[in-house]
């Protein structure tokens, strides 16, 4: 299984933990909740959702609405197949939420598993967050050698584009170093974006927000249409 196949497959098991669903609303979700999958068809999508359902992981069932149930006879389509989490299925996904080794800190993995850590344990949480930062303190150190080495050879755009690259990872673990402080206090991030949200509605009516981890986790507001 390719790096990239894993982390597809691991995403759409946490999302139908959620609830049921069928393929066009897999993939809108996988669009606008985790922007790691904006560039990717129902051609990746659906082979994907077959090699799940025959490992047991998954099982498909006809669409329940009255619009499912007309689709076949009105527009000569198929009826929409719904996908449900299985008890393995569950099971499965939870052994993948409990994993910290080195995949879960690279760069895509990472935007999908912090998308799940509120199913995630705290003690896992901690160990990706912490592992996730040494791995861009690492690279951060790499940066700052490589940009050492090669300033005076390098125009100004160049430059300023590596400059940029290594605020960007900063950033990011400033970030890190913040969650991991919430995480040791025993703060949770839900509970805390609730009071945030509270005290701003008493201040200027204005709804709180949680820190997001770059355009990675943003929400797409592209849409896109049922085939």
């Amino acid at each position: 299984m390719s790096r990239r196949s894993g982390i597809l497959e691991f995403a759409v098991l946490g999302l139908l933990r959620e609830s049921p669903m069928h393929g066009y609303e897999l993939r809108k979700r996988l669009n606008t909740s985790l922007g790691v999958f904006r560039a990717f068809s129902y051609g990746t999508l659906y082979p994907c959702l077959k090699t799940l359902v025959a490992s047991g992981w998954l099982i498909e069932e006809p669409g329940s609405t009255a619009e499912d149930a007309l689709a076949a006879p009105l527009a000569g389509r198929r009826a929409k197949i719904v996908y449900r989490l299985t008890a393995e299925g569950k099971e499965h996904f939870e052994e993948l939420l409990s994993q910290t080794g080195p995949d879960a800190y690279e760069d895509e993995h990472f935007a999908a598993r912090f998308a799940f850590f509120g199913q995630t344990s705290r003690d896992v949480r901690m160990r990706v967050l912490e592992g996730r930062r040494s791995r861009l303190e690492e690279r951060l150190e790499k940066m700052r050698a490589s940009l050492a080495r090669t300033r005076e050879r390098l125009d100004d755009y160049t430059l300023e584009l590596q400059r940029h690259g290594m605020e960007s990872v900063e950033r990011e673990v400033r970030w890190l170093n913040e969650l991991i402080e919430s995480e040791r206090a025993g703060r949770d991030l839900k509970g805390s974006a609730s009071e945030g949200s509270a005290q701003q509605n008493t201040n200027n009516g204005a709804p709180g927000a949680l820190p997001r981890s770059g355009d990675s986790l943003r929400p797409d507001a592209s849409d896109d249409t049922a085939t």
